[in-house]
């Protein structure tokens, strides 16, 4: 760890397709600031990253038809692969840690896949679990059928919740002997087309953002019942986009007292204040790039993969009022998230 605390390395994942280098290795200055170190083109497109609980592993997603996961073993300087990748499902986009599996959102096959981990960190086999989406939302250019987009373990770590653009719903299940099993479905808005979802510091809400309108949900949380229920809707941007505005992200601060997110058709970040069941909008500011993909914070600083400039910016937070600004970039071609570890 770097003085004060600072993790010492950001993971930037990126799309080979585009142009990205594969899997880049930065040094994390004190200020926030990146260097890269490396970079690893190890499968196609690992357009989302994790790391494994106790930081030796790093899982990344091939966001392709023919979807995989694999790991790499981050004890050293460089990342090194350990053992072949596993086939999920088709457009793997986001990947999670929960139960001693890696979980898998699938975005085309629209599926849920659990894959086995060792005690060393690396990939067991074949997934030992699915769970297969069903539904359909009423815009059919993109809601025809599931679109598993996001998986993620709740603050209790009882529950695995996924996201699904396509259905407009949220799905609560659990990891038991017998696979995956559905334990509740939450429906939010026809139409709404939710992407990602990030959970308060309080385990008592999330906060639901929305890909086929520039909105965010807020949502109740109750880890005891496993139940998610949609309080309010909140606009993103201060006035109706020109065209799609295509959100992506969704980060709560350490605090509790802001959200921030990103807008990739507005090439913006938005910052609301978090105010009991509620979010307001207090400003939105330039992304420092085009198309932020995805968002994080780390130690009160901002970062955004900007994929089609090519570049991963960051932003000193105001722990204040919330409102970033930019402290500076470095150019990774078809940036697509940033993890730190």
């Amino acid at each position: 760890m770097a003085d004060g605390g600072r993790r010492q390395r950001a993971f930037i994942g990126s799309f080979t397709a585009g142009g990205g280098p594969g899997i880049v290795t930065a040094a994390v200055a004190a200020d926030g600031a990146l260097t890269v170190l490396s970079s690893l083109n190890g499968v196609p497109d690992p357009s989302y990253l994790a790391l494994a609980p106790d930081g030796r592993t790093l899982y990344a997603v091939s966001e392709t038809t023919d979807g995989k996961v694999a790991a790499y073993d981050i004890t050293g300087d460089v990342p090194e692969p350990a053992g072949p990748p596993v086939r999920v499902g088709d457009g793997p986009t986001h990947l999670s840690v929960f139960a001693g599996h890696v979980l898998t959102a699938n975005y085309g096959s629209g599926s849920v896949t659990a894959v086995p981990v060792r005690a060393d960190g690396t990939l067991a086999g074949a997934p030992s679990a699915v769970l297969q989406h069903t539904g359909a939302g009423p815009y059919t250019p993109r809601q025809q059928g599931p679109h598993a987009h996001q998986v993620q373990p709740d603050p209790s770590g009882r529950w695995a919740v996924s996201v699904d653009l396509g259905t407009d719903s949220v799905r609560v299940c659990a990891l038991t002997a017998a696979g995956l099993e559905l334990h509740r479905e939450i429906a939010l808005r026809p139409g709404s087309g939710p992407r990602h979802l990030a959970f308060h510091p309080d385990g008592s809400h999330a906060y639901v953002v929305n890909e086929l309108t520039p909105t965010v949900a807020v949502c109740r949380w109750d880890a005891a019942e496993g139940s998610l229920k949609p309080l309010a809707e909140v606009p993103l941007l201060p006035g109706a986009p020109a065209g799609d505005a295509y959100p992506s992200g969704v980060v709560v601060s350490p605090d509790g007292r802001f959200v921030w997110t990103a807008t990739r058709g507005e090439d913006v970040l938005s910052v609301l204040a978090a105010e009991g069941d509620g979010l307001r909008l207090v400003a939105t500011v330039p992304c420092g790039g085009h198309w932020p993909r995805a968002i994080a914070e780390s130690h009160g600083v901002l970062y955004a993969a900007n994929e089609r400039s090519g570049d991963v910016t960051w932003f000193a937070v105001d722990p204040t009022t919330g409102l970033p600004r930019r402290a500076g970039s470095t150019r990774i071609p078809a940036a697509s998230c940033v993890i730190f570890g």
